[in-house]
């Protein structure tokens, strides 16, 4: 097949392009920075700019739709309202737009738990874009699955997370790994591949976790950090050393839906982050080679 990726080249384009390329797809990476790597094809432009937008969807059997302003630019403050408009509310109806004006019929949407977040800059725009996607399946008939995945900036951004230790910390309240997001994007293509999606899909993209229902039930009922330590005891004086949090409950998403759908199982969960920080220490594992 021939998948169109909005975004590209950024940390999550790269990583699918990689899996893409590797069992036999072909990725067309629209993207206004030039990719890191040379999988797939590489076309240098903005979903801003209709022509090349509609010229780009030629002969592409899916879309991903992941180009965006992110949560952290709204954090630190490094795009105002009008920027995250245009990218996030205007760019996806120029691409569902230009997807109806082409013929294309298949699309996996990136949007984000944080249309929980309604109210902020960022978390808006994906409410928008989740409201368009349901109007152009409605009217137009275009398949497709909507993933609301948490965070997934990958710890080798160094842009944004300077150290495994860093990475860390943000993790440890409750995240996905980028991988296991590519896992759900792949798995929803080959989904819109195989059978028709008569409505919309909205799914929760969440990591995998070794707490239980009943450990968050009961969170440290017996003292502060006595959940973790039931799971991960070997690894406490580490987490403390490293200043990690073992009494910090995260939350978790409800991914049953997801697992329905897709088949979708999660892979990393903190005892993987656990085990790396003891192998690798504070800098973290190498950066993958893509």
């Amino acid at each position: 097949m021939r998948i169109l990726l909005t975004g590209g080249s950024g940390d999550l384009g790269q990583v699918l392009s990689t899996e893409l390329d590797s069992r036999g797809d072909i990725p067309l990476r629209l993207d206004v920075r030039t990719p890191m790597d040379d999988r797939g094809l590489y076309v240098e432009g903005s979903i801003l700019d209709r022509p090349l937008l509609k010229q780009s969807m030629e002969g592409i059997d899916c879309v991903v739709h992941i180009a965006a302003w992110h949560g952290i630019h709204e954090f630190r403050q490094e795009k105002d309202v009008y920027n995250f408009w245009d990218l996030n509310v205007t760019g996806t109806f120029y691409v569902l737009q230009a997807a109806v004006e082409t013929g294309i019929q298949k699309i996996v949407h990136i949007s984000s738990e944080s249309v929980q977040d309604w109210s902020g800059i960022y978390g808006h725009t994906k409410v928008l874009g989740e409201e368009m996607v349901r109007a152009y399946a409605k009217r137009h008939g275009v398949e497709i699955i909507t993933l609301r995945p948490r965070a997934f900036i990958p710890y080798w951004n160094k842009t944004v997370y300077q150290s495994f230790v860093e990475w860390a910390k943000w993790f440890w309240s409750g995240a996905v790994h980028i991988n296991d997001v590519s896992q759900a994007v792949i798995q929803s293509i080959d989904l819109l591949a195989r059978q028709s999606i008569s409505a919309p899909l909205t799914l929760n993209v969440d990591g995998a976790y070794e707490y239980t229902a009943e450990d968050l039930s009961t969170w440290d009922i017996n003292g502060a950090s006595t959940t973790f330590k039931k799971h991960y005891g070997e690894y406490y004086d580490m987490a403390v050393n490293y200043g990690l949090d073992p009494a910090e409950k995260p939350t978790i998403l409800d991914i049953t839906e997801t697992r329905q759908w897709l088949g979708y199982e999660p892979r990393y969960s903190l005892r993987n982050l656990l085990m790396e920080l003891e192998q690798f220490g504070a800098e973290g594992p190498p950066m993958p080679t893509f």
